[in-house]
């Protein structure tokens, strides 16, 4: 038998790359970005974070430690374009820059987008100055959702939240049933509705949500993705989950 060596050739076009940091019992953030990104030339790749239970603002400051662990293992020695940190009330209490800081230990070259930053840059994209808030955390997270919002400038109009202790349930919440809490929100000062949490099925109730309230409705994944594609350079009119996606 006689063995030939075969020069490979490589292909020169690379599509843009995303890595995404999700909780390890968040079932909804994948399915939110594949909903969206699916039919576009991205490359997606997800590694999944420990989390803490229950949900307290120190456990979510533990499981940021292993952040940079988590950003290595997404294609080791590779680069990546935008580096996507999934949680939103982990955010806020880490902070931003030290999530940042730690994804670029491990990725220094990516962009970083995070759910609390993100809702900021859609919320002013859009001309957003009241808004109401809903999240499905317990009263102190709530809470700090709510004065970080105040910090970034926004007026809270009207607020209500579900207190869920783990973050296990929080997928588990009826997207119908959530639907109509809130439709029945106190809207009548707010420009918008902010729904907060990546793991609240919430972006496929999106365009239904803003038919029936006749206000623009924004949601922790819905910003996510819309400032991940804002990065790489791949944000264009999408149908179907929002105003936010709308190009004018």
């Amino acid at each position: 038998m006689n063995s030939i060596k075969v020069e490979p050739k490589y292909n020169p076009n690379i599509n843009p790359r995303i890595g995404l940091i999700a909780l390890a019992s968040d079932i909804i953030i994948e399915k939110d970005f594949l909903r969206i990104i699916k039919d576009q030339d991205i490359d997606f790749f997800v590694n999944r974070i420990e989390i803490y239970n229950p949900l307290t603002s120190e456990n979510l400051i533990k499981m940021s430690q292993k952040v940079t662990d988590v950003t290595k293992d997404i294609l080791p020695n590779q680069k990546i374009d935008c580096v996507v940190y999934g949680c939103t009330s982990g955010t806020i209490a880490a902070g931003y820059n030290a999530i940042e800081e730690k994804i670029h230990l491990a990725k220094p070259e990516a962009k970083v987008t995070t759910p609390s930053t993100a809702a900021v840059k859609a919320l002013k994209k859009l001309n957003i100055k009241k808004v109401a808030v809903f999240t499905p955390y317990i009263k102190n997270l709530n809470n700090e959702v709510i004065e970080f919002l105040k910090k970034e400038s926004f007026s809270i109009t009207s607020n209500s939240y579900f207190d869920i202790k783990n973050d296990t349930d929080i997928g588990k919440v009826d997207p119908e049933y959530l639907y109509e809490v809130l439709s029945q929100m106190d809207l009548k000062e707010a420009d918008a509705l902010f729904v907060s949490c990546t793991a609240l099925p919430v972006l496929q109730i999106i365009d239904r949500l803003e038919k029936k309230l006749n206000k623009p409705v924004l949601s922790s994944n819905q910003a996510l993705i819309w400032d991940t594609l804002e990065n790489i350079g791949r944000n264009v009119s999408i149908n179907g989950f929002g105003k936010l996606f709308l190009k004018n």
